[in-house]
């Protein structure tokens, strides 16, 4: 199993990115694949999940009607459309994936122990 992140860079504040995973060794289906991200000095914190087995979207609240995950399933590939984006986005971002039916993924979304699989992060700074 591997996730390989791609579209990390520098960008201004206000504005957009967009991150690439990319999932070989296993299919969607049933799995979450979830977006974290770490700052310098700051605990790895999770920022969207895409549910396969629901379809359901997680975002967390600083990132709401700014960020919206997506999936191309044929591409085996998940998205993190980013706009509007602010200073205090600038983290290294994370693509993250475990099995599991909605009912165990929707309380732990967020949880980074609950991930099995890690990709190595694309950097993302938003700075003037």
């Amino acid at each position: 199993v591997q996730l390989v992140e791609s579209g990390g860079g520098l960008v201004q504040p206000g504005g957009s990115l967009r991150l690439s995973c990319v999932a070989s060794g296993f299919a969607f289906a049933d799995y979450a694949i979830g977006w974290f991200r770490q700052a310098p000095g700051k605990e790895r914190e999770g920022v969207s999940c895409f549910s396969s087995g629901d379809g359901t979207t997680y975002y967390e609240d600083s990132v709401k009607g700014r960020f919206t995950i997506s999936t191309d399933n044929a591409k085996n590939t998940v998205y993190l459309q980013m706009n509007n984006l602010k200073p205090e986005d600038t983290a290294v971002y994370y693509c993250a994936a475990f099995y599991g039916s909605p009912w165990w993924v929707d309380p732990r979304w967020s949880d980074v122990r609950a991930y099995k699989y890690w990709g190595q992060g694309t950097q993302v700074t938003v700075s003037s």
